[in-house]
């Protein structure tokens, strides 16, 4: 027998071997791969999931021999995903099913059916709260204000960590769709029927105030935020406009993207405009990319409404000493959901990191303090319509920023 017969018999042999060896594990073992959309793999072996799988398998062995009805495994599955991550108690962490992913991506890009309200989970009242209300949507014409708690909506109550089912639930509904929102204002609460449409997000607002004071408000941070910002203020300033105030007062938050593409108009090349921290430490900067093309004294005004995305861009240009604050503490959400999926399965928006400002100031469950706190008048008592004469930071902000200028 030649050499060249003994190694295609010897590599015909280690073949076999090699083949069995694998099947072995994949057998023994329990190699488990899940592709994730963005096209990163991640493994599991019967051994890291051996305890959950266990748990789980005996429940459905007693659901499987003595249960009545019929058995909808897949909604068992999606029933299990997420009553294992509502485990966690955060309440911006939530299972999306691969039915309801796309609906939920879409309800991002600034249009959805609902009643028009920006909620959070309020951890210490065990209750859902709503921060912002949209301008002109069903709740606001139904007098639903900004800290009201949703106790119930059609009967179903909800917890703080029930935030997105909340959501999610009302989305559902059909257009036009009567929606009976039990409400908790100041410990009394109240009954209050509320049409479902659908919900806009507010566009950029703006005006001139006089003596060259220009005045931009927005509710959200959304697809278009940043775009539609400049070109209000173009806009403004050809008007005349040589001073500035932005309005965030019950800005919910909304698409971080566009609060640092709108920070970045107003802040030099390559300045950081926050710091993006994940649970081992690491720290990632966000920084300007473009040159500054805003360039005039600014004024913030902030209450405690504001959260999320408005409070990194109020807290970077409060930091970089290009805007003055005026107005209340902020909300304090400063952390970040990111919307992880794996192919075929859903998706799961989780709590991965926190935000800190320039100066490495954390905001989540602090809030960003304003350079000079002004409250409004004990008689106002509607955030979203604060008469001009009665509306004190507003005022103070026309003084405020006027002085920015003599400096």
């Amino acid at each position: 027998m030649d050499n060249k017969t003994i190694c295609r018999i010897y590599r015909t042999v280690m073949l076999v071997i090699l083949t069995a060896f694998i099947t072995f594990l994949m057998t023994s073992v329990g190699l488990y791969a899940y592709v994730k959309n963005d096209g990163n793999i991640f493994l599991l072996t019967r051994k890291e999931i051996g305890d959950i799988s266990a748990d789980i398998y005996a429940f459905k062995k007693i659901i499987d021999q003595n249960y009545l009805g019929e058995v909808d495994t897949e909604k068992l599955k999606e029933g299990a995903i997420k009553g294992y991550v509502e485990g966690l108690g955060d309440p911006y962490t939530t299972y999306i099913s691969e039915d309801e992913l796309e609906e939920y991506l879409q309800n991002t890009k600034g249009i959805y059916v609902g009643i028009g309200v920006y909620l959070t989970g309020d951890e210490e009242q065990d209750k859902v709260k709503i921060i912002s209300v949209v301008k002109n949507s069903p709740a606001e014409k139904e007098g639903i204000l900004p800290g009201d708690y949703i106790i119930s909506v059609d009967d179903k109550k909800y917890t703080a960590s029930q935030m997105e089912e909340l959501s999610n639930d009302v989305k559902e509904k059909e257009e036009g769709t009567d929606v009976t929102v039990i409400i908790e204002r100041e410990g009394e609460t109240k009954t209050i029927t509320v049409k479902t449409e659908k919900i806009k997000i507010n566009p950029v607002e703006g005006k001139m105030l006089g003596e060259g004071i220009g005045y931009i408000e927005f509710t959200s941070f959304d697809e278009t935020t940043a775009d539609d910002f400049k070109a209000k203020y173009d806009e403004l300033k050809t008007a005349g406009m040589t001073h500035l105030i932005i309005d965030l007062r019950n800005n919910g938050g909304g698409l971080v993207d566009q609060a640092t593409k709108l920070a970045d108009y107003m802040l030099e090349k390559d300045s950081v405009i926050l710091y993006e921290v994940d649970k081992n430490g690491k720290e990632t900067a966000e920084k300007a990319k473009d040159d500054l093309i805003i360039d005039i004294p600014i004024v913030i005004l902030t209450n405690k409404n504001t959260a999320s995305a408005s409070e990194i861009f109020a807290g970077a240009l409060q930091d970089l000493g290009k805007a003055k604050i005026v107005g209340t503490t902020t909300y304090g959400k400063g952390i970040i959901q990111e919307i992880i999926s794996v192919k075929g399965k859903g998706a799961i928006k989780l709590t991965t990191q926190e935000y800190q400002t320039p100066n490495h100031k954390k905001i989540n469950k602090i809030g960003i303090e304003p350079d000079i706190k002004v409250e409004l008048p004990e008689d106002v008592t509607n955030l979203l319509d604060v008469p001009e004469e009665k509306d004190t930071q507003l005022q103070k902000a026309k003084e405020i920023v006027k002085t920015i200028e003599e400096k």
